[in-house]
Protein backbone atom coordinates (compact mmCIF):
# COMPACT_ATOMS: atom_id res chain seq x y z
CA UNK A 1 0.00 0.00 0.00
CA UNK A 2 1.51 3.00 -1.19
CA UNK A 3 0.96 5.92 1.95
CA UNK A 4 0.71 9.64 2.17
CA UNK A 5 0.81 10.97 5.84
CA UNK A 6 -0.62 14.12 6.57
CA UNK A 7 1.07 16.55 9.07
CA UNK A 8 0.05 16.79 12.76
CA UNK A 9 0.30 20.86 12.85
CA UNK A 10 2.06 20.76 15.99
CA UNK A 11 4.36 17.91 14.72
CA UNK A 12 5.28 20.60 11.58
CA UNK A 13 5.59 23.36 14.71
CA UNK A 14 8.40 20.90 16.11
CA UNK A 15 10.26 20.58 13.23
CA UNK A 16 10.36 24.86 12.71
CA UNK A 17 11.15 25.47 16.35
CA UNK A 18 14.04 22.89 16.16
CA UNK A 19 13.02 20.38 18.29
CA UNK A 20 13.15 17.86 15.70
CA UNK A 21 16.03 17.06 13.50
CA UNK A 22 14.34 14.39 11.07
CA UNK A 23 17.34 13.28 9.49
CA UNK A 24 19.61 12.67 12.79
CA UNK A 25 16.69 11.94 15.17
CA UNK A 26 15.50 8.36 15.71
CA UNK A 27 11.83 8.38 14.01
CA UNK A 28 10.09 5.39 14.60
CA UNK A 29 6.63 4.37 13.00
CA UNK A 30 4.31 2.70 15.09
CA UNK A 31 0.93 1.27 14.12
CA UNK A 32 -2.77 2.13 15.99
CA UNK A 33 -6.20 0.39 15.83
CA UNK A 34 -9.25 2.12 14.94
CA UNK A 35 -9.61 3.42 18.30
CA UNK A 36 -7.21 5.84 18.30
CA UNK A 37 -9.11 9.00 18.06
CA UNK A 38 -6.54 11.19 15.74
CA UNK A 39 -6.53 14.82 16.47
CA UNK A 40 -4.24 16.23 14.22
CA UNK A 41 -4.43 19.87 16.02
CA UNK A 42 -3.88 18.94 19.32
CA UNK A 43 -1.46 15.66 19.39
CA UNK A 44 1.87 16.59 20.17
CA UNK A 45 3.74 13.34 22.26
CA UNK A 46 3.80 9.97 21.23
CA UNK A 47 1.71 9.64 24.78
CA UNK A 48 -1.22 10.75 23.11
CA UNK A 49 -1.04 8.02 20.12
CA UNK A 50 -2.58 5.56 22.42
CA UNK A 51 -4.66 1.98 21.37
CA UNK A 52 -0.95 0.62 19.47
CA UNK A 53 -1.39 -2.50 17.78
CA UNK A 54 -0.62 -5.70 19.62
CA UNK A 55 0.26 -8.63 17.94
CA UNK A 56 2.54 -11.74 16.33
CA UNK A 57 5.59 -9.82 14.55
CA UNK A 58 5.31 -5.94 15.75
CA UNK A 59 7.11 -4.80 18.18
CA UNK A 60 5.75 -2.20 20.72
CA UNK A 61 7.16 1.50 19.78
CA UNK A 62 6.78 0.56 16.26
CA UNK A 63 10.13 0.79 13.67
CA UNK A 64 12.80 2.52 13.24
CA UNK A 65 12.45 4.36 10.18
CA UNK A 66 16.04 3.80 8.17
CA UNK A 67 17.48 6.54 5.81
CA UNK A 68 15.30 9.54 7.12
CA UNK A 69 16.23 11.97 4.42
CA UNK A 70 15.49 16.12 4.08
CA UNK A 71 15.23 16.87 0.35
CA UNK A 72 14.37 20.05 -1.63
CA UNK A 73 13.72 20.28 -5.27
CA UNK A 74 13.88 23.70 -7.04
CA UNK A 75 11.73 23.11 -9.87
CA UNK A 76 8.83 22.30 -7.88
CA UNK A 77 9.74 24.06 -4.41
CA UNK A 78 8.82 20.99 -2.58
CA UNK A 79 10.60 19.97 0.63
CA UNK A 80 10.50 15.99 1.39
CA UNK A 81 10.85 14.05 4.34
CA UNK A 82 11.54 10.48 3.32
CA UNK A 83 12.71 7.31 4.27
CA UNK A 84 13.15 3.70 3.78
CA UNK A 85 9.57 1.61 3.37
CA UNK A 86 8.63 -0.24 6.75
CA UNK A 87 8.02 -4.12 6.93
CA UNK A 88 6.85 -6.04 9.88
CA UNK A 89 7.60 -9.71 9.24
CA UNK A 90 5.72 -12.79 9.67
CA UNK A 91 2.61 -10.12 11.63
CA UNK A 92 -0.83 -11.18 12.39
CA UNK A 93 -1.93 -7.42 12.96
CA UNK A 94 -4.73 -5.26 12.34
CA UNK A 95 -4.34 -1.52 11.86
CA UNK A 96 -5.94 1.69 10.71
CA UNK A 97 -2.88 4.18 11.36
CA UNK A 98 0.39 5.07 11.27
CA UNK A 99 2.44 7.70 13.51
CA UNK A 100 5.53 8.77 12.66
CA UNK A 101 7.51 10.71 15.69
CA UNK A 102 10.67 10.79 17.14
CA UNK A 103 11.36 8.67 19.78
CA UNK A 104 12.93 9.89 22.93
CA UNK A 105 13.47 8.57 26.82
CA UNK A 106 9.50 8.87 27.44
CA UNK A 107 6.51 8.65 25.69
CA UNK A 108 5.85 12.26 27.28
CA UNK A 109 9.01 13.50 25.49
CA UNK A 110 8.47 12.07 22.39
CA UNK A 111 7.22 14.49 20.21
CA UNK A 112 4.92 13.38 16.82
CA UNK A 113 5.14 14.21 13.25
CA UNK A 114 2.64 12.87 11.10
CA UNK A 115 0.44 10.08 9.98
CA UNK A 116 -1.62 8.24 8.13
CA UNK A 117 -5.17 6.85 8.07
CA UNK A 118 -4.98 3.67 5.43
CA UNK A 119 -9.06 4.22 5.40
CA UNK A 120 -9.74 1.07 7.39
CA UNK A 121 -8.35 -1.85 8.89
CA UNK A 122 -5.64 -3.40 7.20
CA UNK A 123 -5.31 -6.87 8.43
CA UNK A 124 -1.81 -9.14 8.00
CA UNK A 125 -2.63 -12.95 8.85
CA UNK A 126 0.83 -13.61 9.33
CA UNK A 127 2.75 -12.61 6.52
CA UNK A 128 4.38 -8.93 5.69
CA UNK A 129 3.29 -5.69 6.99
CA UNK A 130 4.20 -3.68 4.47
CA UNK A 131 4.07 0.46 4.50
CA UNK A 132 5.51 1.95 1.21
CA UNK A 133 5.86 5.86 1.24
CA UNK A 134 4.30 7.91 -1.49
CA UNK A 135 6.92 8.43 -4.58
CA UNK A 136 6.70 11.82 -3.59
CA UNK A 137 7.80 11.63 -0.42
CA UNK A 138 6.47 10.61 3.27
CA UNK A 139 5.93 14.31 3.95
CA UNK A 140 5.62 17.51 2.00
CA UNK A 141 6.02 21.04 2.46
CA UNK A 142 6.05 23.56 -0.82
CA UNK A 143 7.14 26.71 -1.02
CA UNK A 144 5.39 29.35 -2.96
Amino acid sequence: MAVSLKWYGLGLQSILNGIVDFDTDTIKVSLHTDSYLVDQDTDDYWDDCDNEVVGAGYTHEGATLASASIGYTAGTNVLKLDGDDITWGSASITARYAVVYVREAADADSPVIGYADFGEDIVSGGGDFVITWHADGMLTITAD
